[in-house]
C-alpha cells in the first residue's frame, strides 16, 4: 500500500493498479469500501478492471492501512469527503469513476452533489442515501458488548448469502473486519446514521448506476426509491436474492459484467445512461 498525508496530518493509505496500454491515458476508477471494511476487499474486482482502467483503491480514514483519528478530533462527513478530493489531488486526477460501496458509496454521493466536475460517472452498490433509516445504531452497543468479529458472526446472512458463497469468504470477511478499532467504527457509523440526503439527489447530475441488494436487511429497498424520484440520469437494477454486501458476494459478475460488461468502459463511457428512471430487476446472474 502507498499512502500521503491529508491536509489534517492523518496518513491515508491507497494502492493503484493499472495493466492498461502504457502509451494510452487510462481512465481512473477510484473505488470506495464499506464501513468496516477496507481495500482489499475489492481484490476480486481488480484483475479484469484494472487492463481497462486505472483502479484506485483507497482506505477511509480509520479503516485498512489508514490511520485511526484521535477519538478527540471530531469525525465529519466533510472531512472524509476532502480526503477523497486530496487524494484525487495527489494523483494528477481532475476526474473519476467512482464505484461505492455502502458507506463508500455515501462519500460517492457527496463527491457527486458537491464536487460534480470530478465525477464522470457514479456506481453505486448497497449504497442509499445517508444511513438514517436503517437499524445501524443498534450495532454499536452489540459490538461494545460482543466484539466486532463475534457480532457480525452472529449477522453474517445478514452480510452475504451463505448458500452462494465459498465458506473461506465468510471467515476471510470476519477477520477483516476484526482488524477494525471498534471504537472509532462505532463514531463512523453513527455519524452515517444521522444522515439522509434524499431531498438534495437532485445534485446528482452525472451518470448514475445504482445496485440494489433486493434482500436487503440493514435498511430497506424502499429507501433506494429517492435515487429513482431525483437522479435525471439514473439506471437502477436490482438483486432480488442479495444481502448487504453485495460487492464482495457477487465480484466476478458486477466488476466485470455491471461495470465493464463488454471491456471497454464504465456504463457511462458507452453512452448516457438511459433516461426516464428505468429499474431492471435481477436475480443473481440472470433477468426476470
Amino acid at each position: 500500500m502507498d499512502s500521503f498525508t491529508a491536509s489534517d496530518g492523518i496518513r491515508l493509505g491507497y494502492c493503484i493498479d493499472d495493466f492498461t496500454d502504457p502509451w494510452k491515458e487510462a481512465p481512473v476508477l477510484l473505488l470506495l469500501h464499506a464501513a468496516m471494511g477496507s481495500a482489499r476487499r475489492y481484490y476480486a474486482w481488480v484483475p479484469p478492471l484494472s487492463r481497462n482502467y486505472r483502479v484506485v483503491r483507497m482506505d477511509l480514514r480509520g479503516h485498512g492501512s489508514s490511520q485511526i483519528p484521535r477519538a478527540d478530533r471530531a469525525l465529519t462527513l466533510d472531512r472524509l469527503v476532502r480526503d477523497v478530493t486530496e487524494l484525487m489531488d495527489h494523483l494528477g486526477c481532475a476526474d473519476a469513476h467512482i464505484v461505492g460501496n455502502s458507506a463508500g458509496g455515501y462519500l460517492g454521493q457527496q463527491m457527486a452533489m458537491n464536487h460534480g466536475e470530478r465525477v464522470r460517472s457514479l456506481m453505486l452498490f448497497g449504497s442509499t442515501p445517508g444511513l438514517k433509516h436503517s437499524q445501524a445504531p443498534s450495532w454499536i452497543p452489540q459490538i461494545q458488548a460482543k466484539g466486532m468479529r463475534a457480532f457480525l458472526a452472529e449477522t453474517i446472512a445478514d452480510r452475504l448469502p451463505l448458500d452462494k458463497v465459498d465458506p473461506g469468504l465468510v471467515e476471510w470477511f470476519l477477520d477483516e473486519a476484526a482488524k477494525n478499532d471498534p471504537a472509532y467504527i462505532g463514531r463512523f457509523v453513527l455519524l452515517m446514521a444521522s444522515y439522509d440526503w434524499s431531498d438534495q439527489l437532485h445534485r446528482i447530475h452525472c451518470p448514475t448506476l445504482v445496485v440494489v441488494p433486493g434482500a436487503e436487511p440493514i435498511g430497506s429497498a424502499a429507501n433506494y426509491e429517492p435515487f429513482r424520484q431525483h437522479v435525471k440520469d439514473v439506471e437502477m437494477r436490482v438483486y432480488e436474492c442479495a444481502p448487504h454486501n453485495i460487492c464482495d458476494a457477487f465480484p466476478r459478475h458486477l466488476g466485470v459484467g455491471v461495470i465493464d460488461p463488454v471491456g471497454v468502459g464504465p456504463l457511462a463511457d458507452r453512452g448516457r445512461l438511459e433516461r426516464g428512471r428505468r429499474s431492471a430487476s435481477f436475480v443473481v446472474g440472470r433477468s426476470i
